[in-house]
Parts: structure tokens; sequence; C-alpha cells
């Protein structure tokens, strides 16, 4: 048997209308994020329980029983970033599956440096020629006190490769952000990085991940339930 990985971006965060680079500032889920968090485990487990039905219908299923993790292609174990954002989006995916998430800080979001909580506007004006430099070169350039794309693939392909390597053969869970999301979802589809921006990763998005041996087939990318997709 493979190795599944539902790879989860975290539910809508308070203040995100604002659309500031957030980075590794600790926001918590807005009431909307929590909701599309719990649609999200919904779907996990109606797919956990129908793995021969894969196209569902996503029409708002109830809300099951608690089940237990490791029986017919359940949820063995959840992972995530370590920010609360995070954190509290695992949870709701794990409950249903009575696991508790297991943090890891090489999860966390990019690090945006001097970046972090301005707006896009606010970075173009105050640092014209960062700005430009990080147009020019994305992979390479960083913020003064952040990291660059290479750095954050380097840290988050190394945890999400130990995490495979110790389920192996079982149904896992990762919540983490729709930066380093991006990046793994490049790295697994084996296209270059110039490429993260050519992959949405909605609040609350969920991403499946089959592994065959060493061999990923990406099953779903950036699925949402329809009414809870931030605009």
């Amino acid at each position: 048997m493979g190795t599944t990985l539902y790879l989860i971006r975290h539910g809508e965060t308070e203040g995100s209308e604002e659309k500031r680079y957030k980075g590794t500032i600790d926001v918590p889920l807005s009431k909307r994020g929590i909701r599309q968090m719990e649609e999200a485990s919904k779907y996990i487990v109606e797919l956990s329980r129908n793995r021969s039905n894969f196209l569902l219908s996503h029409d708002n299923p109830p809300i099951p029983p608690l089940l237990k993790g490791g029986e017919g292609g359940l949820l063995d174990a959840v992972y995530c970033s370590d920010l609360s954002r995070a954190v509290k989006s695992a949870q709701i995916i794990a409950e249903p599956f009575r696991l508790s998430p297991v943090k890891i800080n090489k999860l966390r979001e990019r690090d945006f440096g001097v970046w972090e909580g301005m707006s896009f506007d606010e970075i173009k004006e105050k640092y014209p020629e960062d700005f430009n430099a990080w147009a020019r070169n994305p992979l390479r350039f960083s913020p003064t006190g952040g990291e660059n794309t290479l750095e954050v693939k380097e840290r988050c392909m190394n945890a999400i490769d130990r995490v495979v390597d110790t389920h192996n053969g079982e149904n896992i869970a990762v919540v983490a952000h729709g930066g380093v999301n991006r990046i793994i979802l490049c790295q697994f589809l084996g296209i270059p990085l110039e490429n993260i921006f050519r992959i949405e990763q909605d609040y609350g998005a969920v991403n499946i991940i089959e592994f065959h041996g060493n061999y990923p087939v990406i099953r779903l990318i950036n699925y949402c339930h329809p009414e809870l997709v931030s605009l």
C-alpha cells in the first residue's frame, strides 16, 4: 500500500482582507477560516471512507462520528507548522481521527524579514531597489532579515521527506502555508521553482499526493469548499 499525503493550507486569518505579507507573524484564524477548516476536515473524512470513489459530491456532508486513525484508510498522523493559524487548522483536521497534531517549525511560512506586516504597495514604495531585486531573482533574493525561496525549500522539504519516510504506507496530513505548499508541490511535480506562483493555494485548500515507492503522483490540487473561497 502506498503513502497518501493530504497537504493543506491553513484557513483564512484575521485581517486577511488587507493583503499583507504575514510570514512568521503569528495571527489567529478568522471565523471564516475556522469554517473553511471544518469543511476541509469533513472532506478528508469522506475521502478516507470512500477511497474507491475519489470524485465525491461536495454538498455539505453531515458531521461524521469520531473515527480512529489507522483503520480503513483513515489518517494515521497529522503534522503542522508551529504558527497558531496552522496549529488551530491542524487541530480541526485531526479531531475526527482522535489525533493530536505534531508541530514542526521547519514548516513555517517564509520569513519576509523587514517586509513582514507590509502590503505589496508599501514594499514597492519603501524598498524599491529590493523589490526590483526580488522581481529579477525571486529564488535567491531575500528581504533584509528574511529568507529566499531556496532556503525555504531546503528546510520544508527536509521536514516533508522525513514525515513521508516515517509513515511509509500510511495516510498523513500536513497543514502548512501558501508559500510552503507551493514549493512542496513544485518539488513533487518536478517543475522549476520559478513557477511557484502559477500554483494557487487558497485558504483551507486540500492537496493530495500519493507515493508509489519514491514516485509521487498528484491526485488533487487546491480543492476548497466552493462557498468558502476567499476572493
